[in-house]
């Protein structure tokens, strides 16, 4: 029995809102010109997207902002002409920035505090995957101190250490009940963990320029997690963990970008993501009644093709637009309810307004489009074909010193 009950367990991936819910919202600017950042400095957010271009920021400021992700996901179960939905509930990650320093001065300092992945899911308490998951809900929040330096009049460096702090809440149905009532699972964490953010930044004589950035591994480790237990039969309760731990790599990922001017007033960039995906082999939990069992995941490194264009088309008004091509790193067999990842078409836009010479308002839009994916999990069985869409607005306010 106890055997049975921990197999049911690890189907739910306890940090897995590292997978389709990694995604780039860290500044309005780049999520407006399709994601892409690591190869312009455009403003406080190149805290995240390449430290090494804080040091040729024209100016110091500070910004927040913040995005409401709504995401709709659609099952259709093999043999069903039903289609399931998840139920809305809106995450809204956030990020904010400094930076400081004479702009005169080779070096620069920065701050940041963002959430790179965070998201929610929640599916009907009797919907045909129940025993996978019924609800997720989960932050990340990274705090992250940069220092930038100017080694020339054309190149840059910069690094920063991340604090990442993280946080997960699954829910799933066991196969009993209790006086007509649904046992179900829950396991809830905390981590606690450390990263680093370093990039270079390079003015071409040609006037292109290049960033070139790594995001390294972050080890996400949950000590003590609570495993809560709710009507579950008196026969059953001796053989139920109370805590467990487990460990699971956040992938590294290296970015290659470019900026591009064809005017004055006219940005272009493109990036190049790459994913270490291949870390994510297997997540293990490891119980406080003496028991541990794997899950393989087999996940393959991934990369994400980024392109935007921005605009200064007046003194106030500044337009914005991107796209880009993400390929999942999901192999076949190994999709999951929670994460229904697949690859994705992803298209933006934005606006930027400038009531005044210090302040600054940002608008983005996010459209994600995840391919239609039919696919058999080899350990829970679930069946049937997943549909994903996500809508992505933001806004920022940036104040320039």
């Amino acid at each position: 029995m106890k055997k049975i009950l921990l197999s049911f367990l690890l189907a739910v991936p306890v940090l897995g809102f590292s997978q389709s819910f990694q995604v780039n919202l860290q500044g309005q600017k780049q999520t407006a010109m399709g994601g892409a950042g690591a190869g312009v400095a455009l403003d406080e957010a190149s805290v995240f997207f390449n430290p090494g271009a804080i040091s040729f920021l024209k100016q110091n400021g500070v910004q927040a902002g913040a995005h409401a992700i709504m995401l709709k996901t659609a099952f259709n179960a093999s043999g069903s002409n039903v289609t399931e939905y998840n139920k809305n509930k809106i995450p809204t990650p956030f990020a904010a920035y400094a930076v400081f320093g004479s702009p005169e001065n080779r070096l620069r300092f920065g701050l940041g505090v963002y959430t790179p992945f965070g998201g929610a899911m929640h599916w009907q308490e009797n919907w045909t995957g129940k025993y996978t998951v019924t609800s997720l809900d989960l932050r990340a929040i990274y705090i992250q101190p940069t220092l930038s330096l100017k080694i020339s009049d054309n190149v840059g460096i910069g690094g920063g250490l991340v604090y990442a702090l993280g946080h997960v809440d699954l829910k799933k149905a066991l196969p009993y009940s209790n006086n007509g009532q649904q046992t179900t699972a829950q396991l809830k964490g905390d981590s606690k963990d450390f990263g680093w953010n370093a990039g270079i930044f390079i003015k071409t004589i040609s006037g292109v320029s290049i960033g070139v950035t790594h995001r390294s591994q972050v080890t996400a480790k949950v000590e003590g997690g609570e495993a809560n237990f709710f009507n579950a039969p008196a026969s059953v309760q001796p053989s139920l963990p109370s805590s467990f731990d487990a460990t699971l790599p956040l992938p590294a990922t290296s970015t290659v970008g470019f900026g591009f001017y064809p005017s004055e007033k006219t940005t272009i960039a493109l990036d190049v993501n790459w994913v270490w995906w291949h870390a994510y082999k297997d997540l293990t939990f490891y119980y406080n009644n003496n028991t541990s069992t794997p899950s393989a995941r087999n996940y393959h490194d991934a990369a994400t093709f980024r392109v935007g264009i921005q605009n200064e088309t007046t003194s106030f008004l500044t337009l914005r637009a991107g796209a880009g091509y993400a390929l999942s790193p999901v192999g076949t067999g190994y999709v999951t309810p929670e994460v229904p990842d697949a690859d994705r078409v992803l298209l933006s836009a934005g606006i930027g307004l400038k009531p005044s010479a210090r302040f600054n308002i940002d608008f983005s839009f996010l459209y994600e489009n995840v391919k239609a994916r039919t696919e058999t999990n080899i350990e829970s069985g679930l069946s049937g074909t997943f549909k994903t869409v996500a809508y992505i607005p933001g806004m920022a306010l940036s104040y320039k010193f």
